[in-house]
């Protein structure tokens, strides 16, 4: 049974999507502020957990990175009021793996809960991508460019993951943002370049090539 926790400083909210997840199948557990969710996020016992941003003490965009830094891997969904661009793509930035601004339709939260914590389809499916001497674990969403293992946040996983898929292409970056963060439009921000630039810092300048004008590829293809 997969776990969720949903994090809102709303304790109605808090209950009204816990029923709804409940009686969808879902062990959920609910938190009120900050401090809280984080504590048990960090516990790493939680396929998902949605993230409301206006929390007393600690701030969700402050739980966020919290969550990042010690549990990279974790999938979050965040539930907010703030429904401009800018607080989306700041979410998606820091890791989020979802945003779904308030008031929001309850079938349409269940939909993305479930497709979040999905199990992968049956089959047989490699563990290690390899190009060149860069090696990404798709279990443990660890990538080795030859200086040791790193981790890395759910966004740069998927942005090197679908590099090293597309090996020998180039992307560009209206082709990342539809495929790698769902974008049907251009929200106006760099996001795909800050990325690709926090991927450089951990694996080497010279992991991901700048193809001037076009987008990025996957070095060493």
């Amino acid at each position: 049974m997969a776990r969720v926790l949903v994090v809102d400083d709303e304790p109605r909210i808090v209950n009204f999507v816990a029923r709804a997840l409940a009686a969808q199948g879902f062990s959920v557990d609910g938190a009120y502020d900050g401090a809280r969710a984080l504590e048990l996020a960090r516990t790493g016992a939680y396929h998902l957990v949605v993230l409301d941003l206006l929390l007393p003490g600690l701030d969700g965009v402050s739980v966020l990175r919290g969550i990042m830094e010690s549990r990279p891997q974790q999938r979050i969904l965040v539930l907010s009021a703030l429904s401009d661009v800018e607080s989306k793509v700041s979410c998606l930035e820091l890791g989020a793996s979802d945003y779904l601004a308030k008031p929001f339709s309850l079938a349409e939260l269940v939909a993305r809960v479930r497709a979040r914590v999905r199990e992968p389809a049956p089959g047989p499916a490699p563990r290690l991508l390899r190009v060149g001497r860069l090696c990404l674990d798709l279990l443990r969403r660890v990538a080795d460019a030859g200086a040791g293992p790193v981790l890395l946040s759910e966004r740069e996983f998927l942005l090197l993951q679908h590099l090293m898929l597309k090996q020998g292409e180039v992307c560009s970056r209206q082709q990342l943002l539809s495929e790698v963060w769902g974008y049907s439009f251009d929200p106006g921000s760099n996001v795909v370049d800050v990325t690709v630039a926090r991927l450089r810092a951990k694996l080497g300048s010279g992991a991901i090539e700048t193809v001037r004008g076009v987008g990025y590829r996957i070095a060493g293809a």
